[in-house]
């Protein structure tokens, strides 16, 4: 291409530059008084900023439009409204990595407020048999007996008397006063007591079995050409320190007992039956 044809061509630059500057250059008429209202507007400067802006700043002058700014703020009205740009969502369990390892235990909590009672459950079934324990202590049992008896006759006079026993066959720890021919209780509880006697002929026998002050049972036979062998026994609950003896009728009445030195024929004996502490 010569000199000729680079004319031609800066010529033709030239003249589309002068038909599209007016159309280039042209403001919309919506944005054009938003535009003119904002140059006109002064903008809030400092006192100093302001003073060196009248000295600066030349003012258009009077018949001539001011220059449209092809410029927009955001905050200006009449900006154009761009629509927002999504933000891409990420689906999280696609992330999800493995199970992790099971941490170390914690802490143990504060106990709670103890809670009501619940309802008494179904009864269990039964279970087996257990071994057998160690052995208990021995029981404490409590023993007292005695059996005495006499060999000397006994015969009536003005006053009561006490049958006094010469021959001891069992004193269970001394409990029967062979002295004063009376049994002591230091083991309360129920005793079986029995008296037996031989009569003597053509007299009456007449004896009480004793239990304090108080006659209890009485012993009797009447006059007989024979002598027998004649017997009394009860049972009686005694209390600490209580006394059970025999005694003989005084002598309103022909009134013994008969024995010898060789044979025992008169015999008087008690034991105790059941504890008063045992159920």
């Amino acid at each position: 291409m010569g000199s000729r044809g680079l004319r031609l061509v800066l010529a033709g630059g030239l003249l589309l530059a002068f038909a599209c500057g007016p159309v280039l250059g042209r403001v919309p008429r919506g944005l054009q008084e938003p535009l003119e209202q904002e140059w006109t507007k002064e903008p809030l400067l400092d006192y100093d900023e302001r003073d060196g802006e009248k000295h600066e700043k030349p003012s258009p002058r009077r018949g001539e439009e001011a220059t449209a700014s092809p410029c927009f703020r955001c905050c200006d009205p009449g900006t154009p409204v761009y629509q927002a740009v999504p933000v891409p969502q990420i689906n999280i369990t696609i992330l999800k990595g493995e199970k992790g390892d099971r941490g170390d235990r914690g802490l143990q909590g504060k106990y709670g407020k103890t809670g009501s009672a619940g309802a008494r459950g179904h009864v269990g079934p039964k279970g087996q048999k257990g071994s057998m324990g160690a052995p208990g202590d021995r029981c404490k049992n409590h023993y007292a007996a005695f059996s005495v008896g006499r060999k000397k006759p006994l015969h009536s006079n003005d006053y009561y008397q006490t049958l006094i026993f010469d021959t001891e066959f069992v004193n269970l720890y001394g409990h029967f006063n062979m002295f004063t021919g009376r049994f002591y209780c230091y083991v309360p509880g129920i005793y079986f007591f029995s008296l037996n006697v031989h009569t003597w002929n053509q007299k009456e026998t007449y004896l009480h079995i004793m239990k304090n002050a108080e006659e209890v049972v009485i012993l009797y036979a009447q006059v007989s050409d024979r002598s027998i062998m004649q017997s009394q026994s009860l049972m009686l609950e005694l209390r600490d320190q209580d006394e059970v003896w025999v005694r003989l009728f005084k002598g309103e009445r022909e009134n013994a007992i008969f024995s010898d030195e060789f044979d025992t024929y008169i015999t008087f004996s008690g034991y105790l039956v059941k504890h008063a502490a045992e159920p």
